[in-house]
Order: structure tokens, then C-alpha cells, then sequence
């Protein structure tokens, strides 16, 4: 029952990270960081990511322009495309650590330590993957709300809100963080044995007092 229960807490663990991983690299290029409608043209919707803006029709149609310099983005765009990259990489070197230290994988079977280990380490990368997501989702958010309350910026000036990449990169993160927890807590804990209770038939009590009979001849059996 402890190792179902124990092997449960790795899957969840791993399907958590997997998820996290796969909403983070969906973060990292879709062109929803920033959302912008215009009050000239309703018709039109603006949207920003880290790669390119675009402009979405009200009859369905998109068109994309990548930025032409990456020196020439603001600080907080540049910045959120290395740590995005590296959360992306932390979190597939995650999976395939605690991929390997699952205890229903054969692999390293009978080197409990070593997959103690792995599994360790895989739940480390998670926990840093899911803060190297949240980090700049959290900062765009702060730049963008920064923006939008900004009196010094006419109130005709069209203000950029936030796009649905920010919560899905925060719920990468999350899940991130939460998946990582469990790996490390089941490479953490320990597996207690509980001693085994020791049952004696009744023919071994006989034989027991037969061994006795020739030191106490008046012991009657």
C-alpha cells in the first residue's frame, strides 16, 4: 500500500511538471503577452508576445510582423526571452531526471539511492523552471499595469492590457512549483518497515517443551 501510494505521488508529480512545461514553451511564443483595442477601429485587436506583434480582425484574419531588432525591444521583453528559454530547458532536464526515477520504471532497478537521487534532482529543476516562468510573466504584468495607470500618458493614448499568455505562463509556473514539491518529497521520505509479527505454530511450541522434558523430568506434556 506505502509503495501505490508512493508511486501515485510520482505520477502526479509528473504529470503536473509535464503540464506546467508544456503551458510554459506555449507561453514563450504566442504572440498573447499584451492585448490593445483600439477605440478608433473596433474592428481591429492588437496583440504583442516576445517574438512579434499582431493584428487580429474582426473577420478572422491575422497578420504578423516580427520585431526587426532585439537590442531594440524595452528591457522587460529581452530579458523574458532569455528566462523563458531557460525555464523551458530547466523543465525538460526536469523531466527527464525524474523520468528516470520514477520507482515503476525498471530502469536502475535495485539502485534505490540512485533513483532517490534522480528524482531529487528532477523535482530541483522543476522548482527553478517554474520560477524562471513566473518571473517574467510577473514582471510584463507589473510593466503593464504600471502603463495603464500612468497619468502622465493622455487618456487618448490606447492602453495595453493584459494577454491570455500571462496566465497561462502563470499556471505553468504553478503547476511547475507544485509537481516539483511532490517529486522532492518523495525522494525525501523514507520507506518504514513495520517488523514483522513472529507466529508460532503448534508444533514448534510442543518440540520447544520436548527439549525441555530431559532437564525437567517432572514437566508433563
Amino acid at each position: 500500500m506505502a509503495f501505490m501510494n508512493r508511486t501515485n505521488t510520482q505520477l502526479s508529480g509528473l504529470l503536473l511538471t509535464l503540464c506546467g512545461w508544456v503551458l510554459s514553451c506555449v507561453t514563450t511564443y504566442v504572440p498573447l503577452w499584451k492585448n490593445l483595442n483600439l477605440d478608433l477601429n473596433e474592428l481591429e485587436i492588437w496583440t504583442m508576445g516576445l517574438w512579434q506583434v499582431c493584428v487580429v480582425q474582426d473577420e478572422g484574419g491575422i497578420q504578423c510582423k516580427d520585431y526587426d531588432s532585439f537590442l531594440a525591444l524595452p528591457s522587460e521583453l529581452r530579458i523574458s526571452r532569455i528566462l523563458m528559454f531557460l525555464a523551458n530547458g530547466l523543465g525538460a532536464l526536469g523531466l527527464l531526471f525524474l523520468s528516470l526515477g520514477l520507482d515503476c520504471l525498471k530502469f536502475g532497478e535495485g539502485k534505490q539511492e540512485l533513483k532517490k537521487r534522480l528524482l531529487f534532482l528532477g523535482g530541483i529543476f522543476s522548482w527553478a523552471s517554474g520560477l524562471t516562468t513566473l518571473a517574467p510573466v510577473s514582471w510584463v504584468a507589473y510593466i503593464t499595469v504600471q502603463e495603464f495607470w500612468d497619468e502622465t500618458i493622455p487618456e487618448i493614448v490606447p492602453r495595453w492590457e493584459f494577454g491570455e499568455a500571462l496566465f497561462m505562463g502563470w499556471f505553468g509556473g504553478f503547476f511547475l512549483i507544485c509537481g516539483g514539491t511532490l517529486l522532492i518529497c518523495t525522494a525525501c521520505s523514507t520507506d518504514i518497515q513495520q517488523p514483522s509479527s513472529v507466529h508460532y505454530k503448534p508444533t514448534d511450541i510442543q518440540d520447544h517443551c520436548l527439549n525441555l522434558e530431559p532437564k525437567y523430568p517432572d514437566l508433563k506434556i
